[in-house]
């Protein structure tokens, strides 16, 4: 009988859509019985939301003061003794599902399917190579523990019609006194989040300079989108690395994805390429961009942009 653990993702209050995408993505394996699990100070409005997600038997909490924060090396032992019984354990292929759950593996003594895009059996599964140019089939052992992350991206969350049970859960694990939380530090902002927004604007090495970014921001604001960047406008000092999408940012798949002086290198289209529709703004009528664009506007972006903006 398959079993799976769902990892939930929760800023304490409220669940990321992460955890919802998760259970569509395990709801692909017949017959698995579905299972989320809620580790926090105070569970409770988490649990209640997870325990709505369609396709969920049961939500269990872990209740201790160590987890306020989302410190991996004091989730991963709860997680480990929590998912005993359980044959498959699933996180997000999110900042937090990449920072915890190599720990639960290595705790485990078993390899790490990464970023699942598509179900074909309890143990076998596509995952994206080459930072998105291939996929690859996954045959994982039938006989250890899976551990998995989901891409996201690749996966619409599960409907809220469900009322699954909800249980406490007291476990015997070693928490690690080498690790502490010392402080968070994020940039307050009132556009929507980079990782669930529906429509996104990023701007790329093109921008020249961080003054220049203020007309992202402004397209942005008019549309109510969020912001992103590719690592070179990062690595530029342009924008904070939180907006970085791509291979080594974050993995994306808003409605709308407007792409300015971003010339489409490999290692950011994998971080798009599930996105609804691309629209690219750039002065190089070759930029790789075009290629996988829906809509492709070959002009100076320090033109076109604030015409752009103007007339929305």
């Amino acid at each position: 009988m398959t079993k799976i653990l769902i990892i939930a993702e929760h800023d304490g209050s409220s669940m990321n859509p992460s955890t919802a995408k998760c259970v569509t993505c395990a709801s692909g394996i017949d017959g698995a019985t579905i299972d989320v699990l809620v580790l926090a100070a105070d569970a409770g409005a988490v649990a209640a939301e997870a325990a709505k997600l369609n396709g969920v038997s049961r939500v269990v909490t872990i209740e201790r003061d160590e987890n306020a924060q989302p410190v991996a090396a004091i989730l991963a032992p709860q997680i480990v003794a929590a998912a005993a019984d359980y044959t498959h354990v699933f996180g997000p292929s999110t900042t937090f599902g990449k920072d915890v759950m190599p720990r639960v593996a290595a705790l485990l003594g078993v390899n790490q399917v990464s970023d699942i895009m598509a179900v074909n059996g309890s143990h076998t599964f596509h995952r994206p190579i080459y930072a998105g140019s291939a996929v690859v089939t996954v045959q994982a052992p039938a006989g250890a523990k899976l551990v998995a992350t989901v891409r996201t991206a690749s996966y619409q969350s599960a409907a809220n019609d469900g009322s699954a049970a909800i249980e406490a859960l007291t476990v015997d694990a070693e928490i690690p006194t080498h690790t502490r939380f010392v402080g968070v530090e994020v940039s307050e902002s009132d556009r929507p989040d980079l990782q669930t927004a529906a429509k996104v604007v990023s701007g790329g090495r093109a921008l020249a300079s961080e003054e220049n970014f203020d007309l992202v921001y402004a397209l942005a604001d008019k549309i109510g989108a969020a912001v992103g960047a590719t690592r070179a406008a990062v690595d530029a000092g342009y924008i904070a690395s939180e907006t970085q999408v791509g291979q080594t940012g974050k993995i994306i798949a808003p409605e709308l994805y407007i792409a300015v002086g971003i010339s489409g290198a490999i290692q950011h289209l994998t971080g798009i390429k599930d996105a609804g529709t691309i629209v690219a703004i750039n002065k190089d009528e070759e930029a790789p961009i075009f290629e996988v664009a829906d809509i492709g506007l070959v002009g100076d972006l320090f033109t076109v942009l604030p015409e752009l903006t103007e007339n929305l």
